[in-house]
């Protein structure tokens, strides 16, 4: 009965900080009395929630009370904010630290094939920030060549330090199986073998040796030389024994036919001699070495099943290597394949090609080909006639977009061979002789451009967001925008950036001339903000499309820029001789982008904009990786940042701009020839005699009448 009551009295014990009456009371009207370690008084929250609660609750209330101020979900990541606890979700949508990353794709492909004269034109001119794809391009461009590694490319143009490294890798495993002595022969056993001190002389004379990877192979065929000596000496001691139990044998049977020997010195002696040859088999029959004869059919016996698979696996390898087991079945004793025979292959075409079917001669092959003679010869740039130093450099950029281009789509380089059908292979061997010196593993196309070369642009001007050709998760020609914004911006940028502009600069949003395919770089862009006296520009420094509005030219001119002078002598502009006050307000009806150039115009400037940081910017983590001394490595956040957006004010509506029709531009546009034709041409009824055309349905009637 005690026992039953101490169990009790234990289920029933409350949670630390609670009493027991307390732990299982709810009510708001409780009149429990007070006692110690059972019950405490009713209090209200002090932050006035309208909850009720004994005292040794409040704790806990704390966790859950709706205006306990609390940090915001993401402080780890960076957000300062503190707020009542029913606040945090509504946060979450303006909270600095909840950052998004775009991940708008599109692919852009190199002109490797296409006409260039539009884009070395466009580069010819000053380029203007309202030509937005061309600045979208070049931007495509300057990542693609960071990306591009000539090396993978161009494996022989690699250092020649470089290639004799990878050739040592290359051969170190071969190397390494190459060498030893060969344990069945005998000229090594006749030949003198060197001295210890000779072997490490040599190996110190020898250029570029390294002793002590001698010592280390050394070791391991010292081992293998040691086992086929064990061997050899099982095999020799076997010999032996078959010989002295064939001797013994026959001294038996010769001493029966006789009569028995008489039982004496003699014959202890002769035990004694003969003991040790019958001790030796008995060694060597028990034992369970891998190089011991009948050592699996002992174990067959001996051992169970399990352990004796355990045992094939752990010594398979030497067992095969002594020839006590096969590598493989041999045909013979194999009852599946053994007496399979091989078997005549034959060719049956059951496809007839129709004759109104034209297929591509590089598909189908040329139907005379297999009665033209053929032979196989190796052909070189010596056949040409013509010296190495003459021939004509390669542009280092073309060939490696050509590459990378053949490889991205048809999934092969162009000096590999390549099977077009089950008949035709092709063989191609491509060289390149560039201007330029040999380059290093890691290089990219950046690295080995010439930065006081002309700029040039090597790929297309338009894009295309959807494709079949490749794997875009692991394309080179593969861009996105990677551009950081706030939860709540992410939805306006995306709007007006990927949808409205950039999928809409192929022909909607900007014009290009029509003549564009001639070389003509006239463009002109038809849209601007609804109400806004603004257009549309690409900003190199953040390389994205931004809103520039349109400013009076008496303000634009810098002559117009009036300026006073400060207590310390220095120019100070009307815009900053405002008060603090009026400048932060100014500054609150600012978009994050603008907010962004504007920190840099000033010192003052900056301060005003920082103070926005925690209302209209970002917070980012800066990440670093830390490696350990025992050689483990692991990512941890530096610093933070706080920095603006590129996002331009929302754009709800477009309307067209005021810019003359194309057709003004191409009266004057030098790629428009009009081909004038002065020679007379016949019209379709001068062709007729005069009685034909005289013919009526009247005359024709009459005629028959």
């Amino acid at each position: 009965m005690h026992r039953d009551s101490m169990i009790k009295h234990r289920a029933q014990k409350a949670p630390p900080g609670q009493h027991r009456h307390c732990e299982q009371c709810f009510s708001r009207h409780c009149r429990a009395p007070i006692e110690v370690s059972v019950s405490c008084m009713v209090i209200s929250c002090h932050l006035h929630c309208g909850a009720t609660f004994h005292m040794c609750k409040e704790e806990e209330h704390r966790l859950l009370c709706p205006l306990e101020q609390v940090s915001c979900l993401n402080s780890a990541y960076g957000c300062p904010f503190t707020m009542a606890r029913f606040k945090l979700g509504k946060h979450l949508q303006v909270c600095p630290a909840s950052v998004v990353c775009c991940s708008m794709e599109w692919n852009r492909w190199p002109n490797v094939d296409s006409d260039t004269t539009l884009h070395k034109n466009v580069m010819k001119d000053t380029l203007n920030e309202e030509c937005l794809d061309t600045a979208l391009a070049l931007r495509d461009q300057k990542i693609l060549f960071r990306t591009l590694k000539i090396a993978e490319l161009f494996p022989e143009w690699r250092k020649k330090d470089e290639l004799e490294e990878l050739m040592d890798q290359a051969m170190g495993g071969e190397a390494g199986a190459v060498g030893g002595a060969t344990c069945d022969s005998q000229e090594s056993n006749d030949q003198s073998e060197l001295s210890q001190r000779e072997r490490e002389d040599l190996a110190k004379d020898k250029e570029g040796m390294d002793l002590g990877s001698y010592k280390t192979w050394e070791n391991i065929f010292s081992k293998e030389l040691l086992a086929c000596k064990v061997t050899g000496s099982a095999t020799s001691t076997g010999q032996k024994t078959e010989e002295a139990s064939k001797k013994t044998a026959s001294a038996s049977h010769a001493a029966s036919s006789t009569g028995k020997a008489k039982e004496g010195p003699d014959g202890a002696e002769e035990g004694k001699s003969q003991k040790p040859e019958q001790v030796q088999p008995s060694r060597v029959l028990n034992g369970l070495a891998p190089w011991q004869e009948g050592v699996l059919e002992r174990l067959k016996k001996e051992v169970s099943v399990a352990d004796y698979n355990m045992y094939l696996v752990h010594h398979g390898g030497m067992l095969i290597r002594f020839g006590q087991m096969a590598a493989c079945t041999p045909r013979e004793k194999d009852f599946v394949y053994g007496n399979l025979e091989a078997q005549e292959v034959k060719t049956v075409y059951t496809f007839k090609v129709p004759v109104s079917y034209c297929g591509k001669r590089a598909r189908l092959g040329d139907a005379l080909g297999h009665k033209m003679p053929t032979s196989d010869k190796s052909v070189d740039t010596s056949e040409l006639g013509i010296n190495v130093e003459e021939l004509p450099k390669t542009n280092i950029v073309e060939a490696t977009l050509l590459c990378a281009l053949e490889k991205e789509l048809k999934g092969h380089e162009i000096s590999e061979a390549r099977g077009i059908d089950g008949l035709f292979v092709d063989f191609a061997t491509q060289t390149y002789n560039f201007p330029l010196e040999p380059f290093s593993s890691s290089a990219v196309l950046a690295d080995v451009l010439d930065e006081n070369s002309p700029p040039e642009l090597h790929m297309e001007l338009y894009t295309e967001c959807v494709t079949r050709r490749h794997n875009k998760s692991s394309s080179a020609f593969t861009f996105t925008c990677s551009h950081f914004f706030r939860r709540d911006e992410f939805p306006s940028h995306f709007k007006n950036v990927h949808a409205d502009i950039q999928s809409c600069l192929d022909g909607w949003f900007q014009h290009r001339c029509p003549l564009a395919y001639l070389g003509c770089p006239f463009v002109q862009n038809h849209f601007r903000p609804e109400g806004l006296k603004a257009k549309v520009i690409y900003s190199k420094p953040l390389k994205t499309f931004a809103i520039k509005p349109e400013v009076d030219t008496l303000l634009a001119e810098p002559g117009k820029c009036y300026s006073t002078v400060d207590s310390r002598g220095r120019n100070k502009d009307l815009l900053s001789s405002l008060p603090v006050e009026v400048l932060k307000y100014i500054a609150g009806f600012l978009d994050s982008f603008s907010l962004s150039q504007l920190s840099q115009v000033s010192v003052l400037m900056r301060d005003i904009c920082a103070t926005l940081l925690q209302e209209r910017g970002m917070v980012l983590l800066v990440w670093e990786k830390k490696r350990y001394s025992h050689g483990g490595t692991s990512w941890r956040a530096r610093k933070k940042i706080w920095q603006f957006s590129s996002l331009f004010s929302r754009v709800h509506n477009w309307q067209c701009s005021d810019v003359p029709s194309m057709s003004e531009h191409l009266r004057n546009c030098p790629f428009y020839q009009a081909e004038r034709r002065m020679d007379p041409v016949l019209l379709t009824g001068m062709s007729e005699s005069r009685e034909q055309t005289r013919k009526t349905l009247v005359s024709t009637f009459k005629h028959r009448v």
